[in-house]
C-alpha cells in the first residue's frame, strides 16, 4: 500500500487523473486514469500501466498497439490527488486514434472551428482490428 504523504492518495479517490507527458519534447500525450494498483505496477516494472474506466481493468498501455509507455518520471500534485507521468513513447503515437496524442485538434476560440494539427503514425482500424 502506498504512502498517502508520498504517493497519490488512493484512500480519498480510487482512481487518480494521470497526465502522459513525452519527457523528451514535452509534449502533452493523454490524460487516462490511475488506481492503486495501477500506479504500483508502473513503479514495480517501469512500464506505464493505467485503469480503464470502460473496460473496468488494468489497462497496459501498449498490449494490443505495441505503442507502450517508458517510465522516466513520476510526479505527485500539492493535494496528491493527480498524477504526471514522462514517459518515453515507444512507436510512435500515445492516442488510439493512430496520433502521437491524443490532444490532436486545435480550437480556435472566436469561431470555435476545429482543426486537425497532427498526422496520423498509424491506422487504428488495421491495429485494433475494428
Amino acid at each position: 500500500m502506498t504512502d498517502p504523504q508520498n504517493s497519490p492518495d488512493f484512500r480519498r479517490a480510487e482512481l487518480m487523473p494521470c497526465i502522459a507527458q513525452d519527457a523528451e519534447s514535452g509534449l502533452v500525450l493523454m490524460l487516462a486514469y490511475m488506481n492503486e494498483e495501477a500506479y504500483e505496477e508502473t513503479l514495480r516494472t517501469g512500464k506505464v500501466c493505467y485503469y480503464s474506466r470502460s473496460r473496468k481493468k488494468l489497462w497496459r498501455k501498449g498490449e494490443e498497439s505495441g505503442n507502450f509507455q517508458l517510465l522516466k518520471g513520476i510526479y505527485i500534485d500539492c493535494d496528491a490527488d493527480a498524477i504526471l507521468v514522462k514517459v518515453q513513447q515507444v512507436g510512435g503515437a500515445a492516442c488510439h486514434e493512430g496520433y502521437p496524442s491524443c490532444f490532436f485538434r486545435e480550437v480556435e476560440p472566436a469561431k470555435k472551428e476545429v482543426t486537425v494539427i497532427a498526422e496520423r503514425v498509424f491506422d487504428p482500424h488495421k491495429v485494433y482490428h475494428k
